[in-house]
């Protein structure tokens, strides 16, 4: 089946004036269940030649096999803290609010310096690249928003693509339930049938924020991303990204210039 929440940013940054070039760059949720024949043509219709995974390895399969046999290179590069096989940082079930989802970007982001290295080597090679984790939201959201930053989009329109994995946020829920048996809920409105603290067997409790795809958690994480490093550059520098690589995606990323008629 399709993608979910595939998309390229460019196409949202576009509407408020942030020139980049289209069809560099992709986002989307994992394959449901696996990419068939429908996902691989439509990778190859955007011109994408590298996948970034960012799930750790305890949550893939062998989903993009049938991709690398149709020539389609798979960069693994799960967002966990470096030496480790789990996502970590903050304690999940302390996630109150929309500015803590934020930091805990923040955190997560600066647990994983060789992944995050890893998708900027691979945005910067030939051709198109998507980039992924389960739900294309968190991992994915602020892998995305530190290249459209590297690449001039403002505030505004790395926020704006952020939001619009809201609209997908059904189908990603559902399809994540049965991909793992389980119900995911956060706690219910009227306290029946569990708690927001310990929920009930089959339905572990997942904080609001994590639910959603709220305008300020990304907002959050650029700050404090900045207040941290100064800019996205300056944290991929710190990841281990080289200089050059960077040059080459903001040149990937630039719109090619026109001259100007002549008189």
């Amino acid at each position: 089946m399709p993608l979910l929440n595939f998309r390229d940013p460019a196409s949202v940054a576009d509407l408020r004036g942030d020139r980049i070039r289209p069809g560099i760059l992709f986002r989307s949720a994992q394959p449901d269940p696996v990419a068939d024949a429908d996902t691989i043509g439509e990778l190859l219709t955007h011109g994408i030649r590298v996948v970034v995974d960012l799930r750790s390895p305890d949550e893939r399969d062998d989903e993009w096999a049938a991709a690398e046999e149709a020539g389609i290179s798979v960069v693994r590069a799960p967002i966990v803290p470096d030496g480790t096989g789990a996502v970590a940082g903050p304690d999940i079930a302390s996630l109150r609010t929309s500015a803590d989802l934020g930091r805990f970007y923040a955190d997560l982001a600066e647990s994983a310096p060789t992944a995050v290295a890893d998708t900027v080597r691979a945005a910067a090679g030939p051709g198109a690249a998507l980039v992924h984790c389960a739900a294309g939201k968190d991992r994915t959201g602020f892998l995305v928003a530190l290249l459209l930053e590297l690449a001039g989009v403002s505030d505004d329109g790395i926020a704006d693509d952020y939001v619009r994995t809201a609209m997908a946020l059904p189908e990603i829920l559902a399809a994540l339930s049965t991909r793992h048996r389980i119900a995911l809920n956060a706690g219910t409105a009227d306290g029946a049938g569990g708690d927001e603290q310990h929920g009930t067997a089959g339905r572990p409790v997942v904080p609001a924020p994590l639910l959603q795809a709220p305008r300020e958690a990304i907002e959050v994480f650029l700050k404090t991303m900045r207040a941290r490093h100064g800019s996205a550059e300056g944290f991929l520098l710190s990841c281990g990204a080289e200089p050059a690589v960077i040059d080459r995606f903001r040149a990937k990323a630039a719109l090619p210039t026109t001259a100007s008629a002549a008189p």
